[in-house]
């Protein structure tokens, strides 16, 4: 097998001859594929294609240091024939439809935390939704308290595109009456509680837990089950005992993780530049993350068939810096691991018994 560096390096070069290629087809040759990749693109919603149970994509698996590969905190989890937004990062809609999803089709939004990184992509995400569904309301917004003050927010900063979009198109096309968020507080859960805060007739159930994101007061984790399946997502937090009890042999575990030994690193060639404003922030970062090592040691004390990183911290441009990244995990924990990337997809089929 060729190593990967090289096959990636003979992927460019075909890329780049193919695009040079196109350049020499003819104009009405150019415009039929053009026709035919439209079609293909607006006839595939392949998540609502998939088996029934659960599957878990990342629309966006960085932290709010992006690279090529990952875009603002995002996922798509469909149970059976729901789909849900666990936040919103920057990008999260477009990687939705990009990776096979139809941002008309979520059903509500779940806020782990109101870090910028985690809702700086729902204004998007909500105007995607309302013009791709025409609904009639608008899409619900579930969250600790906060999440009133995100949603009146949006919906104001979003008031005046709901009127230019409903006059342009028709309100036959875009309601305005279902644009933007409609909040839908919960408390928030005592740490040993695991609080249902979304339930279907279908068996979707969705519970949140309490998680360390000090000083963010208002910080929680979702268990999501259907059909004897269970995934378990962490949201920002710290290693978190509370997390491990209430993901107690799931399916999939999705844990957030940074690296300090790449930040550390990171802010010492920052601060080397006379730059100790951001070397400072990227020193404070760690305290209220968890370790690539730690992620993994969570889900060999809990018990969980596989692993999902995602929130990566800091941006890994290159496989050798992913080796450095995941460097310790299989020693804390043997079964599968996966470095989310955008578009990464894990499915879980139901349950049949």
């Amino acid at each position: 097998m060729l190593p990967q560096t090289l096959r990636r390096a003979i992927s460019g070069m075909m890329a780049a001859l193919a695009a040079q290629v196109l350049t020499l087809l003819p104009q009405e040759f150019t415009l039929r594929l053009l026709d035919r990749t439209i079609a293909r693109r607006q006839a595939g919603d392949t998540l609502a294609n998939k088996p029934d149970g659960i599957h878990v994509l990342l629309c966006g698996a960085a932290g709010p240091l992006t690279d090529l590969k990952r875009s603002g905190p995002c996922v798509a989890v469909q149970a059976g024939r729901r789909l849900f937004i666990i936040d919103a990062g920057a990008n999260g809609a477009g990687n939705l439809r990009r990776f096979g999803g139809n941002p008309g089709r979520v059903e509500a939004v779940l806020l782990t935390h109101a870090h910028s990184d985690h809702i700086d992509g729902l204004g998007e995400l909500g105007m995607q939704r309302w013009t791709g569904s025409g609904g009639q309301h608008p899409l619900p917004l579930h969250g600790p308290p906060v999440v009133s003050d995100v949603a009146a927010g949006f919906n104001q900063a979003y008031a005046a595109d709901t009127a230019y979009r409903a006059a342009h198109h028709g309100a036959d096309i875009v309601p305005p009456g279902g644009s933007g968020f409609e909040a839908v507080p919960f408390s928030l859960p005592d740490d040993g509680d695991l609080n249902t805060v979304l339930e279907t007739d279908d068996g979707v159930k969705i519970s949140a837990f309490a998680v360390n994101h000090d000083p963010v007061c208002e910080a929680v984790g979702y268990r999501i089950d259907y059909r004897g399946r269970s995934v378990v997502f962490s949201g920002d937090t710290t290693y978190s005992n509370n997390l491990i009890e209430h993901a107690r042999n799931v399916d999939l575990l999705v844990h957030e993780a940074l690296a300090t030994t790449l930040t550390e690193r990171m802010a010492a060639a920052i601060e080397s530049r006379g730059n100790t404003r951001t070397a400072k922030i990227l020193r404070d970062v760690p305290s209220y993350h968890t370790a690539p090592v730690q992620a993994a040691e969570a889900a060999a004390r809990s018990g969980a068939t596989q692993l999902l990183l995602y929130h990566i911290v800091p941006q890994l441009p290159t496989s050798a810096l992913e080796r450095v990244f995941l460097s310790g995990i299989a020693d804390a924990y043997n079964s599968k691991v996966t470095l989310g990337r955008d578009g990464t997809l894990i499915s879980i089929p139901a349950d049949e018994r």
